[in-house]
Order: C-alpha cells, then sequence, then structure tokens
C-alpha cells in the first residue's frame, strides 16, 4: 500500500542562531548573538509565507551550534504561524525520560506546533565520547527511546523494562504533549537500518544529501517495512533537508556554497555541493525542489547557505523568487 502522503508541498528554514565563519573585521572577536537577531529572523521567516522553521542538533560540532529545543522554545514566542521542528535531534546522545519531559513542555509552549525530527548523528564520534554513550550503540538507544517517550507523552504510567537504557517503574509525566500521542516524530538517516526503523516506528522521514533517485528508494525501502509492520498510517511526512543558495549564475552560487559547507564540515564540500544542492537562478533552484517533489518529498527544508550577514536577503529572494514558481504545487 503507497505511504499517504501530504497532499501540498511546505516550504521550511533550517536554522535560527548560526555563524559558520567570522564576523567580517572581527576574526577573532566571540560570536554573542542576540534576542534582537532571533526575532528579526523569526518574523522575516513567518512574513515571507515560509511553513516552519528548523533547528539542527549537536553537543560537539565544527563551528558553533545551539541547542535545538532552546531555540526553538525562543522562537515559538514570535511567531505563532510556524511550524516548528527539529532536524534532528540526537536522541542517542540523552536519555528518553528527560528528553520527553523537554520535547513536551516545547509541545505545550509552541501550541502543538511542533515535529520532532530524530537521528542517530554518529559523524563526530566525540560528542559521543563526552556524553558517555558507546558509538555503536546509537541505533539501539534511538530504536529503544522512540516508544518510551511516546507512552511517556500519553499522560499514563509508564513501565521500562532496560535494555540500552535503565529500567524504571511507575512514571507518569504530566501533563501529556499538547498533541494526541505525543509530536509526530519524524526519523532521518539514509542506511537501511534507518529507513527499517522508520517505517516501524515514525509518523515521517526526513533526509540529507540525498538524490532524488536516492530519495525514492528510500520511500519505497519504508513503505515495505510499514507494509511488513502492519501500520494503518492516515498520514506520513516526508520531508528534505535541501542546501540552497540563489546567484546569478550556477557557478558563483556553486563558490558560496563550498566556502560555507566546507567549512562548517570541516571537509572540502565542493563535490557534494554540486550532487545534493539546489544552486543558481531562481529557476535552476524551483527545478531541484520540484524534482524532489516528484518522487516523494512534501516539506522541503532550506539550508540557505553563504555569509551569515546575506541570510536575510537570501529567505527574501527565495520568497520573492521561487515561491511564485512552485506556487501550484503549494495550493
Amino acid at each position: 500500500m503507497p505511504l499517504p502522503l501530504a497532499p501540498t508541498l511546505k516550504l521550511g528554514i533550517q536554522t535560527i542562531h548560526r555563524r559558520t565563519e567570522p564576523a567580517p573585521g572581527a576574526a577573532a572577536a566571540p560570536w554573542l548573538p542576540t534576542i534582537a537577531e532571533l526575532e528579526t529572523l523569526v518574523r522575516l521567516v513567518d512574513n515571507c509565507g515560509y511553513d516552519s522553521l528548523w533547528t539542527g542538533d549537536h553537543v560537539a560540532f565544527a563551528v558553533p551550534i545551539f541547542d535545538p529545543l532552546l531555540q526553538l522554545a525562543q522562537a515559538a514566542v514570535v511567531s505563532r504561524r510556524l511550524t516548528l521542528g527539529t532536524n534532528v535531534y540526537l536522541v542517542p546522545l540523552r536519555h528518553p525520560v528527560p528528553i520527553a519531559k523537554q520535547v513536551a513542555t516545547l509541545d505545550h509552549l509552541c501550541e502543538g506546533r511542533l515535529i520532532f525530527g530524530v537521528g542517530v548523528g554518529g559523524e563526530f564520534p566525540r560528542e559521543f565520547e563526552a556524553s558517555g554513550v558507546p558509538h555503536n550503540q546509537r541505533g539501539a538507544r534511538l530504536s529503544e527511546a522512540i516508544p518510551v517517550m511516546r507512552r511517556l507523552w500519553s499522560g499514563e504510567a509508564v513501565t521500562h523494562h532496560g535494555g540500552r537504557y535503565p529500567a524504571f517503574s511507575d512514571v507518569t509525566m504530566l501533563p501529556p504533549a499538547r498533541q494526541p500521542g505525543g509530536p509526530p516524530i519524524w526519523c532521518g538517516g539514509r542506511a537501511d537500518a534507518a529507513l527499517a526503523r522508520t517505517g516501524r516506528l515514525a509518523d515521517g522521514w526526513i533526509s540529507y544529501v540525498v538524490t532524488p533517485e536516492t530519495y525514492r528508494a528510500a520511500l519505497g525501502k519504508i513503505e515495505a517495512e510499514v507494509e511488513q509492520a502492519g501500520r494503518a498510517l492516515i498520514e506520513f511526512g516526508t520531508g528534505h533537508l535541501l542546501f540552497a543558495r540563489l546567484d546569478a549564475s550556477y557557478e558563483r552560487a556553486l563558490d558560496a556554497a563550498t566556502e560555507t559547507l566546507s567549512r562548517r564540515y570541516a571537509m572540502d564540500f565542493r563535490r557534494a555541493a554540486e550532487r545534493y544542492a539546489a544552486l543558481g537562478t531562481a529557476e535552476q533552484v524551483a527545478v531541484r525542489i520540484r524534482e524532489f517533489h516528484a518522487v516523494g518529498a512534501r516539506h522541503i527544508v532550506l539550508d540557505l547557505v553563504g555569509p551569515y550577514e546575506e541570510r536575510p536577503a537570501q529567505i527574501e529572494a527565495f520568497a520573492r523568487e521561487v515561491m511564485p514558481l512552485l506556487s501550484d504545487l503549494r495550493r
């Protein structure tokens, strides 16, 4: 049975507070984000007509990064419309009980506008070492944590018999989550084990650095797992984190994307940017988004790369130049 996908395309913006390169003329100065910066960005994303705002997660990363749940709690005060999401929260680094409490709280603070995107991470093993978590247990920990969190969000007494996490008995977490059953959980990951977990346990899938062809194949694997598990889904969320850059030409956009992403991931990202990003003119970027929509992606989350100071202009330019080219998919 085909996955029940949403009928329309939604567009989101990835990251709130993030600087991946030093400020101009202040290479050695500390980065001190302000409340005013967040408020301005969130209002801009809201006023430009985007559907959602997302934040990533790492305990330790190659560039500065803040806790995603705290950022989204702050953003929820500014926008009363935008859906808020984590893309993705590294559940294996933490215990599922306090995670469930924080996420249920955030679900209330944003009045039920939360998508809880989760993943295993792993590309930075030192953050697992620092958190006291065996790197090779991250998949098993996520698979164990998801049903535990769902049960805790119900407001009923929960007993867990243990596994990768300690056992506990008769724990009731109140209030229950705002959304019935808790916020939808969208799993990330590209490996077969991650796709199988998504099909068995998740409400959606959100991808990263894949091609449209790979995306289509992955949804097929998820669909098979859903059917094998005998799940009756009303809707299944399908997202994709897409690096994007608008510029006068593809080459200029590629240069800007390469500089930003190579610094962020501490590696040469040029070939990956060529393969996975949406770059160039409005028409070129729109074509790439249509390619992902055609294979099943219904929520495109844009990571608009380039200098930090240019993000507002990129957000506005995408809304002004690209959104009209996609209007038929968003009705």
